[in-house]
């Protein structure tokens, strides 16, 4: 299944050098290697716009090649690589040492995402155009929004220049204040001091009419709020510049699910009502919302331990996303399989402007095989990333992912898991290391 080609269906698909050489029916095998994959689903590797690898500064959380055997696991093959680390991915120098990084951990490609701001601080602009000329993709300073709006704007202006998207993360501090989780009576009830929707929405108006002026591609991080679908469908509408994304866990989940103060589903923004939830599932299956993103967050237990207050906000993502999204939304019949591949393939790669998220012939032999049919538990006991801070913990999904190829190459922790679902499925492996 490749929606970029608009393709589907039982095919041949051969890779020579890395790169996808045809995908046709019945291509002779004859003096090939070749893996039979009968009953499993061939997709392009997964990319992800929205990834927290926490090094340099804080390895205990995570490191670049742990992230990356996750992201392989969950089968992304590409990832990007948020600023918010210590220090803050503000120059050159950073990019360039992030991406001495990525090639040492090797298996998923990395892409670099600069701070907008010189230590994310909001007040004097980073080295954007250096950043990118060193490889960043494009530059946000997430964690936090942009409160000045002569920075934005000028930043913005840079973007456009340098032809690159500016990812906001949505939220009026002012307006947030302490906030724990979502605002409303549950928040009361649990008394603990809530961050109003109004605190994206806010934010985001000023956004769009900046975009609109400058023209710059404004891409909207994990959206909480039915009245933030409403604003992007307008805007849109409108002809402004701007794409959005979604998480899994905003998909999924309601404030319900800190009713017994698990950090393990306390992130920002934070879950929120019941029509919100179901306000961003019509946004993703009419287009509203573009893509899906997993927000990876990954926290040590201890930190999550301390209890809900004093628990740092975040969720880890990268092995999870597919399973839970589609068993819960493909599944039940909700959105197409298509859609959902698209939305965590191709769409991400065109707003970044990699040239990934398909397999027509010359790409690069980035993809992903899962069983669609195999029925298992997330367990975060076995997770490759050092985070185990999920809330998706012991759901029972289906849609496994069971190798994962980058330029044609397996990635590290699928090897096994591939062999076994050969064997189970009585199928024959015959191809060289």
């Amino acid at each position: 299944m490749d929606p970029a080609q608009g393709l589907q269906g039982i095919y041949d698909l051969q890779i020579n050098n890395g790169i996808v050489a045809n995908v046709a029916p019945n291509i002779d095998t004859g003096g090939k290697n070749f893996i039979n994959v009968h009953n499993l689903l061939v997709i392009p590797g997964l990319v992800d716009m929205h990834t927290h690898l926490r090094e340099p500064g804080f390895e205990e959380k995570e490191t670049v090649a742990t992230a990356a055997r996750a992201a392989a696991a969950g089968g992304y093959s590409s990832i990007t690589a948020m600023p918010n680390t210590n220090p803050v991915m503000d120059s050159k120098t950073i990019v360039e040492h992030l991406t001495l990084l990525a090639m040492r951990a090797g298996l998923v490609r990395i892409w670099p995402v600069g701070a907008i701001s010189k230590g994310s601080r909001g007040v004097e602009l980073a080295e954007i155009e250096e950043m990118v000329r060193a490889g960043a993709r494009a530059v946000t300073d997430d964690g936090r929004g942009v409160a000045n709006d002569g920075l934005l704007r000028e930043a913005m202006l840079y973007c456009k220049n340098l032809g690159i998207p500016l990812l906001e993360h949505c939220e009026d501090e002012a307006l947030a204040g302490e906030g724990q989780m979502h605002e409303g009576q549950l928040a009361i009830r649990l008394g603990l001091p809530g961050i109003p929707a109004a605190a994206e929405s806010a934010m985001l108006i000023r956004d769009l009419r900046l975009a609109a002026e400058t023209g710059a591609r404004l891409h909207v991080m994990h959206l909480s709020s039915s009245e933030s679908v409403k604003i992007i469908r307008q805007a849109k509408a409108d002809g402004v510049p701007v794409t959005a994304e979604v998480t899994p866990h905003h998909l999924l989940l309601t404030e319900e699910a800190v009713i017994d103060l698990d950090a393990r589903a306390k992130m920002k923004p934070p879950l929120r009502s019941a029509a919100d939830r179901q306000a961003l599932c019509e946004g993703l299956r009419d287009g509203t919302i573009d893509i899906i993103a997993t927000d990876h967050a990954p926290h040590t237990a201890a930190e999550k331990s301390r209890g809900f207050r004093d628990a740092p906000f975040g969720v880890v993502g990268l092995e999870t996303a597919f399973p839970v999204l589609f068993t819960n939304l493909v599944r039940t019949g909700f959105l197409t399989l298509s859609s959902l591949v698209g939305k965590m393939s191709r769409n991400p790669a065109a707003i970044l402007g990699i040239p990934h998220g398909g397999l027509a012939p010359g790409m690069a032999a980035d993809l992903t095989i899962i069983d669609l049919k195999k029925e298992y538990i997330l367990d975060s006991r076995i997770f490759h990333s050092r985070g185990k801070n999920t809330p998706f913990d012991g759901w029972r999904v289906y849609g496994r992912p069971v190798l994962t190829l980058v330029g044609g190459y397996p990635a590290e922790p699928f090897t096994k898991i591939f062999d076994e679902v050969l064997r189970t499925n009585g199928q024959l492996r015959n191809i060289s290391t």
